[in-house]
């Protein structure tokens, strides 16, 4: 990092504060000393002006659509890697050898069985309990099974609660699943690949064998690799807070659960299947067209657009072709899929959609493609969480080594009543 200076002047004061320079990407001024010197806080509602830390894993340039994950695009890990070897690299910041990418590939898959007394844990919730809801209790409670992976000071047992955590949450996300649907948990098979061993627990029957479709397979790896990470977002922000309190790991990846869950967030392509119902048919289009353009119309265009990227989204790009692949292989006939073709066709040649920017972005798309594969809308958030895990566990390790991190304390600009005398209730 460089130490350029910046002279700040202003309220009879004048201090230099450090200029860093990252590998790529803006500047930043260092401003830890600013509150001693000049005994003033900065302001900056919803954090977009600040960095909260420093880390090597994953890269956005909004301006320019570009993602990388430990300097990788993700345009070139989507075409030629997976999910398991991406995740080894965000964990470790290099792609494995063969023989790496083979042992991390086993350990995780031997790690995908639950403790059996946590199958009763999902009988402590209500039949139409959300499977975020589940899912935020399970993984808390991991930390009162796995003992021995709890202490945040060992790294050794840092990275056996990293891999329990990519490694279980299929299993546990299935098992939310078919806890609301009432039928029988299936157990995970040491055979299947990562994402097809997923598809299995959700959709296999005891009744019958499941075979998965090397189609649906490879578009469920997809999903997973554009969504295992993609920096400072709020789930992450959440995790790494929580974290830095000297929480567990079990319990702070539950708090990023939890914050993934709201519709601004993890349950944007939840929102985005629930506009296409609205709709409802292709000729309703230009209607709700017409409304996303009305500033006094509450209506919004959801799954178009991003508040980071401002040109375009690039792993929609990706996942375009996913969603076209996914359909022609399962040749649904759903009028929801016009209404989404027709929508996409119809907002990208509109010159409002085209002047604000507003492309279809990752989660247009994600949820067709998870429509089209039999996932009922209340399982996208789930999956987002899943693919996000390892990005969690990525950071969160990354945080608890980093030797400058302390526990998250943010500041606030006070406007409520200065200090007043106590008024007995006979006097008010």
């Amino acid at each position: 990092m460089s130490e350029d200076k910046m002279k700040l002047e202003g309220d009879g004061k004048s201090i230099d504060l450090p200029i860093h320079s990252g590998t790529v990407g803006p500047k930043v001024i260092d401003i830890r000393s600013l509150y001693s010197q000049t005994g003033m806080f900065t302001y900056d509602p919803g954090y977009t002006s600040t960095g909260s830390c420093e880390s090597k894993i994953t890269y956005i340039d909004g301006e320019a659509g570009i993602l990388l994950y430990r300097g990788y695009p993700i345009a070139q890990l989507a075409e030629k890697s997976n999910f398991m070897e991406v995740c080894y690299l965000l964990m470790y910041g290099e792609l494995p050898s063969k023989e790496e990418a083979a042992k991390f590939e086993h350990d995780i898959t031997y790690h995908t069985m639950l403790h059996e007394q946590l199958n009763k844990f999902f009988s402590g919730f209500r039949r139409d309990a959300h499977p975020m809801a589940i899912m935020v209790g399970v993984v808390g409670a991991l930390a009162a099974f796995y003992h021995d992976s709890t202490d945040i000071n060992d790294p050794h047992q840092r990275i056996i609660a990293s891999y329990r955590l990519i490694a279980k949450m299929p299993t546990i996300a299935a098992m939310a699943h078919k806890y609301s649907t009432g039928q029988p948990f299936v157990y995970p098979k040491n055979e299947l690949s990562y994402a097809g061993n997923f598809l299995n627990m959700m959709f296999a029957v005891p009744c019958e064998e499941y075979k998965v479709n090397p189609v649906l397979e490879n578009a469920m790896d997809l999903i997973f690799t554009l969504h295992a990470d993609h920096e400072q977002n709020a789930s992450t922000s959440t995790v790494r807070l929580a974290g830095s309190s000297g929480a567990n790991p079990f319990a702070c990846i539950a708090a990023g659960i939890a914050s993934l869950w709201g519709p601004a967030h993890g349950g944007a392509n939840e929102a985005c299947l629930n506009m296409l119902g609205e709709i409802g048919t292709v000729d309703r289009i230009p209607e709700f067209i017409r409304r996303a353009k009305d500033k006094s119309d509450p209506f919004r265009l959801m799954g178009f657009g991003h508040r980071v990227y401002k040109n375009f989204d690039p792993r929609a790009t990706v996942l375009k072709k996913a969603a076209d692949q996914v359909l022609k292989e399962l040749k649904v006939s759903d009028p929801l899929f016009d209404v989404a073709k027709k929508l996409e066709e119809m907002a990208v040649e509109d010159p409002y959609f085209k002047e604000k920017k507003l492309y279809p972005n990752v989660d247009f798309y994600s949820g067709i493609i998870l429509k089209a594969m039999g996932f009922p809308t209340s399982m996208f958030t789930v999956l987002f969480a899943l693919a996000r895990t390892v990005g969690w566990v990525s950071q969160w390790n990354e945080m608890v080594a980093d030797p400058v991190q302390k526990i998250g304390r943010p500041r606030q600009l006070y406007t409520g009543e200065p200090e007043r005398d106590f008024v007995p209730m006979g006097k008010r």
